[in-house]
């Protein structure tokens, strides 16, 4: 009686990870809430914790440029900015971050060196 009670338990606790329910909170997902979800903030605290401790540089470089996309593609590309459709107003900053991700990402990785 004890385990079906334990089986119960797990079941009520583990519905959230039901594949429909995973879907539909992928479908429904938009940026603003992705970045501002706890979970994903718990994720990279983790990620950012085993870099420090591992001293990987390969994880703190992924960690730089997943939040600095994040944040690029959240100031740039607004939906008051794209809701008109693309100008060069809202293209030249977002091309203009870009290169600047992507170069310090160069510089890190390739020519600065330990």
């Amino acid at each position: 009686m004890e385990k079906q009670q334990v089986l119960d338990q797990a079941k009520e606790k583990l519905t959230p990870f039901e594949t429909g329910n995973i879907v539909e909170f992928i479908q429904h997902l938009t940026l603003k809430s992705a970045m501002e979800h706890p979970l994903l903030i718990a994720i990279f605290l983790v990620f950012a914790f085993y870099a420090v401790v591992k001293r990987s540089k390969f994880v703190l470089l992924f960690l730089f440029a997943a939040i600095s996309i994040m944040l690029l593609v959240r100031y740039t590309l607004s939906p008051e900015m794209v809701g008109g459709g693309l100008t060069i107003a809202s293209t030249l900053p977002f091309a203009a971050g870009g290169i600047v991700i992507g170069g310090a990402l160069i510089y890190l990785t390739f020519i600065k060196n330990d």
